[in-house]
Parts: structure tokens; sequence; C-alpha cells
């Protein structure tokens, strides 16, 4: 089917929430994928983080193909292995506690408050200004950006918003929070890496009053910055983690991830998911969590990401770059990201996103090699060129 008969398709069949790019996918390998005519383009935005070793990973496809074969689903009445052993894997590779599994990054912040809330009842929920953490209630609820709440309102109550400074946090995070939920690296609100000076005081200020610190790392886990999870780049240990879109290789899973100190906190019935880590998406997480989990794809990810810094930084019309290994984010002095997007996938052949008037976000796989890293660069200075004289 072309483009345009999709479109309209589209625009008679799905509920328009999504201000879809003018492109159809319908293949993709590695860093690449191509449309309908069979046109080829470098996919520097991943899903939005999801297939960060590339699409079609050999050994992500191997373990879907192998398990859909035996079993594709049983539900969490019963005992199936591939999720009991993600849950193991997770656990031992982070913060040694236990892990609750669901479906997506949403699901797995909503296990979070409740966990919060089960240990301590009535406790508020702190989070930060600009920060996203998904748009089911709970989620939004916890999501302080009046475009995205005020459609929904009332919010459930008990959250509170917070500045990013040690200031705020100290007059925002009493004896009445349950926990204050942070990602390490703000994604959607346009790649903003909490300083480590406020996210050390976070620590000690939930200490103080008995309150869990979760980090939000649905984005910025799983490899993404240039280590297994962000948080081990911070010096702050939390006390539960949430991650999801590239835990699947493609597939859809998000977890939460507790230390010790939440461990216990949800008891039988407290939660559940018909879905949730079953044997084919178990196995493609425990592929894709092997792979990433390698200490010299994971310093290629801080070296390449630090060449595409520098490399975005030198071009006209660039006013910022931020980021951590391979989640980047660059403001444009011409503004019209969207446009300058939109623009990039006919012109340029280059997949990137905008996260706001201003703001390009980069998200390329962690798996790109060197020729790719040169050619992105070279797209995206000629799609910065071509916005600019359009602008």
């Amino acid at each position: 089917m072309k483009l345009s008969e999709l479109q309209s398709v589209d625009d008679a069949s799905v509920i328009g929430t999504y201000a879809r790019l003018p492109l159809q996918v319908v293949r993709g390998a590695g860093s690449w994928v191509w449309d309908e005519d069979d046109n080829q383009y470098l996919d520097l935005l991943c899903g939005i983080s999801v297939t960060n070793l590339g699409h079609c990973h050999p050994q992500v496809v191997d373990a879907i193909r192998d398990q859909a074969r035996t079993l594709i689903h049983a539900s969490n009445l019963f005992y199936t292995e591939p999720g009991i052993r993600l849950a193991e894997k997770l656990s031992a590779s982070s913060l040694g506690g236990k892990v609750i599994f669901g479906n997506s990054g949403a699901e797995a912040v909503e296990a979070a408050i409740k966990c919060a809330r089960r240990a301590k009842p009535g406790g508020e929920i702190v989070t930060l200004e600009n920060a996203f953490h998904g748009r089911t209630y709970g989620a939004l609820s916890a999501t302080h950006q009046e475009s995205k709440q005020a459609p929904f309102a009332p919010m459930i109550p008990g959250f509170k918003p917070a500045a990013a400074t040690v200031g705020s946090l100290e007059q925002t995070v009493g004896p009445d929070t349950a926990a204050l939920i942070i990602e390490p690296i703000q994604g959607e609100g346009g790649v903003y890496p909490i300083p480590n000076e406020v996210l050390l005081a976070a620590r000690e200020i939930c200490d103080r009053h008995g309150a869990a610190l979760i980090f939000d790392e649905v984005q910025a886990g799983m490899g993404r910055t240039g280590s297994l999870w962000a948080y081990q780049q911070t010096g702050v240990v939390p006390d539960a983690i949430t991650t999801s879109k590239a835990l699947g290789g493609g597939l859809p899973i998000g977890a939460l991830i507790t230390g010790e100190r939440l461990a216990g906190a949800l008891q039988r019935g407290d939660h559940g998911s018909t879905f949730a880590a079953g044997p084919v998406v178990a196995q493609a997480a425990l592929a894709a969590l092997s792979v990433t989990d390698d200490e010299y794809l994971l310093g290629r990810v801080n070296m390449v990401g630090e060449r595409l810094r520098e490399a975005i930084a030198l071009l006209p019309g660039v006013t910022e770059v931020r980021g951590r290994g391979l989640m980047i984010g660059f403001d444009i002095e011409a503004g019209d990201a969207p446009g300058m997007v939109n623009a990039a996938i006919a012109g340029q052949r280059v997949l990137m996103n905008a996260t706001g008037p201003n703001t390009v976000r980069l998200l390329p796989p962690l798996t790109i090699d060197d020729d790719e890293v040169a050619e992105a660069i070279t797209r995206v200075a000629s799609a910065l060129a071509d916005h600019v004289a359009h602008s």
C-alpha cells in the first residue's frame, strides 16, 4: 500500500492521537529503514530509543523465533522460565532486589507509584518540572506539563512538582513524601541531564524523610547513556528504577526493578498484568540484555556519543548540545525544529524527532558503526543547512 493510500485509511480508521511523520517504514536492518519504494533512510531515532541494538538484531530475532515455536503465552497464573530468568538477570545487573513486569514504560511507572504508596500509605509523590513519565492516569499525574494534563483534569491527587534544584527539593520533599521520582536525563523534556549534585542531594533528602528515591530510566536505561543503567554514572543508588523501551529489543515490555528496601512492598493481589513478561517478549529481552551488557559496546557508546556531540556543536545554527552517551539533544537558532525534522526525512533521508519548538533529539543505535556516524553528521549538517536557508 502506498503512503498516500495508507494515510487515507489511517485518517478513516485510527483515532488521531499521533502527528505522524510523512514516511511509511516497511523494513529495517541495523541502522537503516526502507520505505515502500525501497528508499533507504538512516535511523537516528530508534523508535524513540526502542531498537537500541538496531533493527532486527539477529540474536533478538533468533530468540523470538525459537520461543514462538514453543510457547507464546500462558499468563502469570503459571510459572514460565523466560520471565523469571529475566527478573533474575535484571536484579543482578542493577539493584539486587526484585522485579515486577508490565508492557510499557507507563506501566512500570504505575507500578513504582503503587509500590511507593504501599510502603508509605497516603504519602505524596514528588516529581520534577519538565519531566515526562507516561500517559496513563498515574503517570500523567506525575508529569507536570500543563499541555498534557489540562485536557484530562482533574489529575489524581497527591502529586507535587519540584524544580531540579537542591533548594526546591529541600522545600518539597518532607515527612509526608512517599517517593521522589526523577528521570536522570529528561528525555521528552529536551534531553536535560539532572546535575549530579541534585541527584546526590535527592538521595540524602529522601533518606532523611523516609521517602523512596526512584529513577525513571525508561528512555535512559539499557545502555543508552554509556552504562547499562543511567544511575551507574551518577554516584547515586536509587531504591528502584523503571525500564522499558529498549528492554524488549523491539517488543513491548516494562519493568520496575527494586532494591532491597522496596522488594517486599507489593503483596499478592496488589498488582498484575495479563501479558507481562510473556515467554516470547521475555526471551527477546534476555537476548537484548545479553548483547547490551557488554563492556566494549558500552565503551563505544560513550566514544561515539562524544564524537557526535562535538561535531553537532560546531554546526552553524546550533546553540546548545546536551546529553550523555547516545542520548543527544540540540537546540537550533532558527526555531521550528518539527519543521526541520519533517523536511529532513524527504531531503536527507534521516530520521530524528523534535521535543520542542527549538530542540532536535537524536537516539542512534548503540551499534552504529564509524561510517554510519560520519554519514549521520553529514546528513544532520545538510538538514540543518537546508532549514536555515529556508527560514
